[in-house]
């Protein structure tokens, strides 16, 4: 049986439960996938972008929609080891990749403050772009659950904010364009499982500035992501179903006991004592 097969099938076996049953249970609840979508699929050869254009090639060749696939592989300024690590993994794993070029690093190594803000940015623009002009109507990027509940942690610790990473965004710079995360429930935890036992080797940071490191870092050698990854793992071990409560939280939330909110959609926000003096004037009545 040819690598790619062998692969193909721990997904649907062994890794049926923590990842198979996780990814078609995303796509379902948040309704990501519909019968005639485009779907560009995002790929920068880490193991989650990879272990996503498996999920979606099994979902297309054995589900009940009818979709269209593209592997879109951007090269923002890879150097050439990771370049063609990229390029060897997507021929051991069967995934056919259109790649283009940008020069994403050479721009952003000239920048100061947030480069790696910045960085991602641009990145989300191309892509959006590059796989419009090919006639996609969807991109799939492949961030996990892991990913989900530490932005929500991060928001709260490092940004003084209640927010999440969403299932599926639409596009408000590019019209007609949508943005699904189908991996949305599957945990980081079974995807380094599947690499390891199938014996796969992906590229981890490949950013220019940090390529010495197996993560992206800032300058004293650690990221708030890190940092938050860390301090989720040692909460598992007082208590293991704290992630899902993190995960939770941001479904269950009673906007009566919030301070104030505001809604990024339509610009508008609410502060509790907007309308507390009529609540208070109701409740004297009722009394």
């Amino acid at each position: 049986m040819e690598k790619y097969k062998e692969v193909e099938r721990s997904i649907i076996t062994k890794y049926r439960k923590t990842i198979w049953n996780e990814f078609v249970k995303g796509i379902k609840e948040f309704d990501m996938i519909q019968s005639g979508d485009k779907i560009a699929v995002c790929i920068s050869g880490g193991k989650d972008s990879m272990l996503l254009a498996k999920c979606l090639q099994e979902l297309k060749r054995h589900g009940e929609i009818d979709f269209e696939l593209v592997f879109l592989s951007m090269n923002p300024g890879y150097n050439e080891v990771n370049r063609e690590k990229v390029m060897q993994n997507a021929e051991l794993l069967n995934i056919p990749l259109t790649v283009f070029k940008t020069e994403i690093f050479d721009t952003v190594a000239r920048i100061d403050s947030h480069p790696c803000y910045v960085c991602a940015r641009m990145r989300r623009g191309y892509l959006y772009e590059k796989a419009k002009e090919l006639g996609c109507n969807k991109i799939a990027l492949g961030h996990h659950f892991d990913d989900v509940i530490e932005t929500i942690l991060m928001g709260m610790l490092y940004g003084a904010q209640m927010q999440t990473m969403m299932p599926k965004v639409l596009s408000t710079s590019h019209p007609g364009m949508e943005l699904i995360r189908p991996l949305y429930y599957v945990k980081e935890a079974s995807i380094i499982d599947w690499k390891e036992k199938n014996n796969l080797e992906f590229i981890q940071c490949a950013c220019r500035f940090t390529e010495h490191y197996t993560m992206c870092n800032n300058e004293d050698g650690s990221s708030k992501r890190e940092e938050v990854k860390k301090m989720i793992k040692e909460l598992r071990k007082v208590y293991d179903r704290i992630d899902m409560n993190i995960f939770r939280s941001a479904q269950n939330v009673n906007l009566d006991t919030i301070i104030s909110y505001r809604s990024q959609r339509d610009g508008t926000s609410h502060h509790f004592l907007d309308d507390y003096d009529k609540l208070l004037e109701k409740y004297k009545n009722n009394g």
